[in-house]
């Protein structure tokens, strides 16, 4: 039969046993984190538990063999844990870089412990080193964490900063107390305790990061999809992450390819591609505001050639003069086309985000900076088209001023002269004086119909006397000519407008009364003129039939197809000085609305 083992022996084994199922516990949790998030400090905090559950072993089989080299085993261990932990701390906060001069410290423990239980014959000689050593690395543990949550308020870090604290003090009663048996097998539950609140800690960590990252980053999607200046919201929605202090944009340079360009404060672009030319930051934003146009060198651009080649979200500490740096790569239709870069006093503002969530992330953003190219783009065609539009119309009315000119200086006044020759020959010939009669009446014909054709070319009381007086006269006119009462509401004087304005004013009326004439069959028009004020000041021109209305929808495109070219064309030269113009039923009748921004002769 085995040897029956003393009862606190056999109580303290139980309590090891519990304590190395929780230990293992935390090393599967840290393994899985480690898995899906491809992060070092989880593989770290990993390597830290399976550490501390090799100690426990050796403890478990020191009870039971009470030969020295297991207590060799499980101090060396015990000293090794301590060492995992603090270094994932430091990794979590710093993304420090391994350096061999580090074994040194990791000499410490299998050093002392020879000297402790082979050399030296005081327990508390022995024993004291490397209890204060234990201590200190869990109290450095614990001060990076809350190091880290004085810079980014992470309850996580919190939570972890005083688990290690008190773990730290814990570790000190070791040499009075633990030592002794006074917490036999007590202190196992404290140690299961304190490891518990490490485990909460790191998951709650995790949420920490979880939440403020898909929080920031799900906020500049919808100032993504949003559209608008997407540049700025790209840089500045980041600057919201705890710790990011500077946000910036590299995009590929390639002379094959184009090249970028910030235009009233969206982005202008040719095609991307290719992720092996050269970068340029677009624009930097907070603490990398100065990169904005140059190009990436040193350790950025090493770190920027990595995720453009990789199409993978990269970290490195210590670059550019930043604590951390993580740059996000931007794709397009799977192929990196530039980097979005984040810069900060802490790690990687990505910590807990999925790959796949950046990627997507990432193709996000470059398919909105490629729309909002492509927006600049039809932008600046559509102020071509407009200037267009404007520069054809002004050359139309020059045409028909010209026009108009002529026949009212050239043919209307060789009408005259024949008409004052008819005349004298209808004085010398009273036997035509019947025919002759008749000739002149077809010359007055003449010389009416080409001053209305002169008038419509070109109103001259609107170059004589304004606008307001070639309203009402238009109005008049349109009365004598098709019978329909026609009535005129306009204040007495109108703030100064353009040359264009006022044309577009009178041309309006004018292709409104025409089209009441023609369509409406009304009795009756009302037109109305008046300003407005407000914020946006404006003069409205509103002409109100009491016809039979439109019989369907307003639609000017439909209009155009079917050939009414005239609304057509007000609404171009209406839209060329900002304005707009619309056509509806308005309960008996028809309503046509121009709206025309004021603006002043010198403005």
């Amino acid at each position: 039969m085995p040897p029956q083992l003393p009862p606190v022996a056999s109580d303290e084994l139980a309590a090891a046993l519990l304590q190395a199922v929780i230990t293992a516990a935390l090393a599967t949790l840290c393994i899985f984190l480690f898995q899906r998030h491809r992060k070092a400090y989880f593989a770290w905090f990993a390597a830290a538990w399976t550490l501390y559950l090799l100690r426990l072993g050796a403890i478990g089989s020191f009870l039971l063999s009470g030969k020295r080299p297991w207590l060799y085993v499980h101090q060396v261990i015990t000293g090794l844990t301590a060492l995992a932990l603090l270094w994932a701390a430091l990794v979590f906060s710093r993304q420090l870089a391994w350096r061999w001069r580090y074994l040194l410290v990791a000499l410490f423990p299998p050093v002392w412990s020879v000297v402790a239980i082979y050399r030296l014959d005081s327990f508390l000689l022995a024993a004291a080193p490397m209890v204060t050593f234990l201590s200190l690395a869990t109290l450095w543990s614990g001060w990076t964490f809350l190091d880290y949550h004085r810079r980014v308020r992470s309850s996580g870090a919190r939570l972890l900063a005083g688990a290690f604290f008190l773990w730290g003090l814990h570790h000190l009663d070791y040499p009075f107390l633990r030592a002794q048996g006074a917490w036999t097998p007590w202190g196992y539950y404290l140690d299961i305790l304190f490891e518990l609140a490490v485990g909460a800690g790191i998951l709650v960590l995790v949420l920490d990061d979880l939440r403020r990252g898909l929080s920031a980053l799900s906020a500049l999607s919808g100032d993504l999809q949003r559209g608008g200046d997407v540049l700025t919201a790209l840089l500045e929605r980041p600057l919201e992450l705890p710790a990011v202090r500077g946000s910036a944009y590299f995009a590929s340079d390639h002379e094959e390819r184009g090249a970028w360009s910030v235009e009233r404060g969206a982005l202008a672009a040719a095609t991307l591609h290719a992720p092996r030319s050269t970068l340029t930051c677009i624009r930097g934003g907070g603490s990398c505001a100065a990169w904005t146009g140059t190009h990436p060198e040193g350790e950025l651009a090493t770190l920027l050639d990595r995720v453009m080649r990789s199409g993978r979200p990269q970290v490195a500490p210590g670059v550019a003069g930043h604590a951390s740096v993580a740059a996000l790569p931007v794709l397009r239709e799977g192929v990196a086309t530039g980097a979005f870069v984040l810069a900060g006093d802490a790690r990687d503002p990505f910590t807990a985000l999925d790959e796949t969530f950046l990627r997507a992330l990432g193709q996000q953003v470059g398919a909105a900076l490629h729309n909002a190219a492509l927006y600049e783009q039809l932008g600046a065609r559509t102020e071509e088209l407009q200037r267009l539009s404007t520069r054809m119309v002004r050359q139309h009315e020059e045409e028909r001023r010209r026009l108009s000119r002529e026949l009212h200086d050239e043919t209307a006044q060789v009408f005259t002269a024949v008409k004052m020759q008819l005349g004298v020959l209808r004085a010398d010939l009273p036997e035509r004086r019947e025919r002759l009669d008749r000739v002149l009446s077809l010359i007055d014909t003449g010389i009416g119909s080409i001053r209305s054709v002169t008038n419509d070319l070109r109103p001259s009381l609107l170059d004589d006397l304004g606008l307001l007086p070639a309203l009402r006269s238009l109005c008049a006119d349109f009365q004598e000519r098709s019978g329909v009462r026609t009535t005129l509401d306009a204040p007495a004087t109108l703030p100064p407008l353009t040359e264009d304005a006022e044309l577009a004013l009178f041309r309006a009326l004018q292709e409104g009364l025409s089209n009441v004439a023609r369509h409406a069959g009304a009795a009756s028009a009302h037109v109305t003129v008046a300003v407005n004020d407000g914020a946006a000041p404006e003069v409205r021109l509103t002409i109100r039939d009491d016809g039979g209305g439109l019989g369907a929808p307003a639609d000017l495109t439909r209009w155009e197809r079917e050939g009414h070219m005239g609304l057509v064309g007000m609404r171009e030269r209406i839209a060329a000085l900002g304005g707009t113009v619309t056509i509806g039923d308005a309960g008996r009748g028809a309503q046509l609305n121009v709206r025309v921004p004021l603006a002043t002769r010198d403005g």
